[in-house]
């Protein structure tokens, strides 16, 4: 039996299990089970790997930054990300790798407009890291906003009708809105938005946060993480399948 799953500290609505259970199903793929594993700290990795025969694992807030350092090696791509969603167990060691950039350049890609060469994103923790690093390989320039900004990076107070208009894509990377918090949402100015904006939310539970209600309010073209998802959830099988 090959054991697969997600590590996190609260999973009661994860994606992947339900995906992988019925991905196994559909493709006959036998003998394999996709668990949740919820950790209170990243620090309780160490005794799921002593007691649990584990195949990969995928990561999830809040420990895609924090993972790294129990891990024996890194992608390129993880390292210049600085975050972590797919471990690989190979020859008795733990690979890093990131596939959430891919998932989000693949899910984006055909609803950019060329007048999108600007992007703010929402949040600067692990998803963060990964959307910046996919926008900017194809091109954009990325402003993020953070509760704790650092250098070149904004706080919340700061985004008003200017940045907004230099900014047509909006992604929100924080978890602010997931079910069952689902009246929560950034505070940015939303009637600073308009038709000509495209608002994504990483956020999938529910399809469509208050977030995203408050984009289309505006007229603006919203897309939520459900494609992103399954586009990364894909990729980080091709690497546990290889």
């Amino acid at each position: 039996m090959k054991t697969y799953g997600l590590i996190g500290e609260k999973l009661g609505h994860s994606f992947s299990k339900n995906f992988f259970e019925e991905k196994f199903k559909r493709s006959g793929i036998l003998n394999t089970s996709y668990l949740n594993f919820e950790l209170d700290h990243i620090n309780e990795l160490i005794g799921l790997l002593n007691t649990k025969s584990i195949s990969g694992l995928n990561v999830t807030i809040p420990y895609k930054e924090s993972v790294i350092p129990y891990l024996n090696a890194l992608s390129k791509e993880a390292k210049a990300i600085g975050a972590v969603n797919t471990i690989v167990f190979k020859s008795g060691k733990l690979i890093g790798h990131n596939t959430d950039h891919i998932g989000f350049k693949n899910s984006i890609k055909p609803f950019l407009e060329n007048t999108m060469d600007r992007a703010l994103i929402l949040g600067s923790g692990g998803a963060s890291k990964a959307v910046v690093y996919a926008l900017e390989s194809i091109g954009l320039d990325c402003l993020v906003v953070s509760r704790t900004p650092k250098k070149d990076e904004l706080s919340y107070k700061d985004i008003n009708e200017f940045v907004l208009k230099h900014h047509l894509l909006i992604v929100n990377t924080t978890p602010l809105g997931t079910a069952p918090n689902i009246n929560e949402c950034p505070k940015i100015p939303y009637a600073c938005i308009t038709e000509k904006h495209l608002v994504v939310d990483l956020i999938y539970n529910p399809s469509e946060s208050l977030f995203l209600k408050k984009a289309k309010a505006q007229k603006a073209a919203i897309l939520n993480g459900q494609s992103m998802l399954i586009h990364q959830a894909e990729e980080a099988w091709s690497l546990w399948d290889s």
